[in-house]
């Protein structure tokens, strides 16, 4: 997993690239009819149901656009929330807080979606011993974002990008030349490069789960696209040996029965690509 450095790295480029596009030389419309002196209060209005995420971003975002202005949180990020609810005030100059009011709110609009379908996701899950993980099925440029809204959630994620974990899918395989080929490969490319990064290998059948047992050295097993029977059987053939992942397809409809099936993850891009935004507003007050 990438740092924490790493992590708000990404987060202020994240912040300046979007200020860059949206405000580009100026907020005209702002600058056309509010004085530079006036100030104003807002307010972060829920006309929606979930859980909020993003109040910690939002206020990343004000601090950016304009350090004078003030956050009074009355809402935390993880929380349930309601239509009605005001989630945050923000204080400062009236030209401030209409620069950054679209950044934060399709921020958290989305970051709350997420968050509303990892939690639905997480009390499914609830008493198996099972842990969701989100994927690389990301919006392209807000990635830190999403799975932000993920771990707010109550999920985890899984590596962050293409650098900071080895994972040996099906066409890795196959170009290769076949499963053993493809992890011994990786082992001496670790080696070779003085890097110490885990190893993840997914499995079509459990023919290929013998073939990565035999080789070790595997931190988790991708369990792809298995019934639940095949499933079970992939499990039991890894006992101890290393961690077990289920992926593909799974759904609120089938996760609790893969679970059941004893795997330690399940991994879901549905968490990040399969969510509708939740409705919220930035008011004067």
């Amino acid at each position: 997993m990438i740092s924490k450095a790493q992590f708000d790295k990404e987060i202020e480029l994240i912040i300046s690239n979007a200020i860059r596009e949206d405000v580009g030389d100026g907020d005209h419309s702002s600058l056309a009819c509010i004085p530079a002196s006036a100030q104003g209060k807002a307010k972060l209005l829920v006309k929606d149901k979930g859980i909020i995420a993003g109040v910690e971003f939002a206020k990343q975002v004000f601090e950016y656009v304009d350090k004078d202005m003030k956050v009074e949180t009355l809402i935390d990020d993880g929380q349930h929330v309601k239509h009605g609810d005001i989630v945050f005030f923000v204080e400062g100059a009236s030209q401030s807080i209409l620069k950054a009011e679209r950044l934060v709110l399709n921020a958290m609009q989305r970051m709350s979606a997420i968050a509303t379908k990892t939690r639905e996701f997480v009390d499914i899950l609830d008493g198996t011993g099972t842990k969701i993980l989100d994927t690389r099925k990301t919006t392209p440029g807000i990635r830190a974002l999403e799975k932000w809204a993920v771990k707010i959630g109550g999920g985890e994620n899984h590596r962050f990008a293409l650098y900071d974990m080895i994972m040996l899918k099906d066409n890795h395989i196959d170009f290769a030349g076949g499963v053993a080929k493809a992890i011994n490969l990786t082992k001496r490319y670790l080696k070779d490069t003085n890097r110490d990064l885990k190893i993840i290998v997914e499995a079509r059948n459990l023919d290929e789960i013998r073939e990565i047992l035999d080789c070790g050295g595997v931190y988790r097993v991708l369990i792809d696209n298995f019934n639940y029977e095949d499933t079970r059987k992939a499990v039991k053939l890894i006992g101890d040996q290393c961690l077990t992942e289920s992926s593909g397809g799974i759904n609120e409809h089938t996760l609790r029965k893969y679970a059941e099936c004893g795997v330690d993850y399940i991994s879901s891009g549905a968490l990040t690509h399969s969510v509708y935004n939740k409705d919220l507003s930035l008011k004067a007050v």
